[in-house]
């Protein structure tokens, strides 16, 4: 004989009480996936890094990214990490980012500051001027010690190696941030 229930009844019933009830309804939990299972020009392609690479950062900020608890099914600091990535690599908006991942806005914004934070701390580490030399012996314009990858300044095309002064944009230029002391 048919069951005269077209969906399980205690599903039905429970539905019944949490309305009676005013309860919220059950919370839904998407599957996280694994990052690292993608093969390497889907990691490079949407993260810029390899699987090693990726591997290497996560080891080095693991401590500082961490959620003290899973509850609540927190993200891992892999997916922590990987979630920060993509938007740095994207150039994107976090609505762009979390609708990849599936993650709210405001859960990849607390992922790239965590990250932002993490690499902060690190900075020491790995950007250091030479030690060895004073501070005069680098100096080759007035209280400027270095330079970083920052603004695009427009030049007249050079005599040799043209090619090589060309940007992005197809206008010669030299990119710098001065750093003043």
């Amino acid at each position: 004989m048919a069951c005269p229930f077209e969906n399980d009844p205690v599903e039905e019933g429970a539905a019944l009480l949490r309305g009676e009830l005013h309860l919220r309804p059950e919370r839904v939990i998407r599957p996280r996936i694994d990052v690292l299972a993608f093969p390497e020009h889907f990691l490079f392609e949407r993260y810029r890094f390899t699987s090693q690479s990726i591997i290497y950062i996560h080891n080095l900020i693991r401590p500082y990214i961490c959620n003290i608890t899973n509850r609540s099914c927190a993200l891992t600091s892999q997916q922590i990490l990987c979630v920060a990535l993509r938007f740095f690599a994207n150039g994107s908006f976090l609505y762009n980012v979390g609708d990849a991942e599936h993650l709210s806005k405001a859960t990849v914004c607390r992922a790239v500051r965590k990250v932002c934070l993490a690499l902060k701390r690190l900075l020491p580490i790995f950007i250091v001027f030479p030690g060895h030399k004073p501070v005069r012996a680098i100096k080759r314009f007035p209280s400027v010690i270095g330079c970083i990858d920052g603004t695009h300044i427009p030049i007249t095309a050079p005599s040799h190696n043209e090619a090589d002064y060309v940007n992005r944009k197809f206008i010669h230029s030299i990119n710098v941030q001065v750093h003043v002391d």
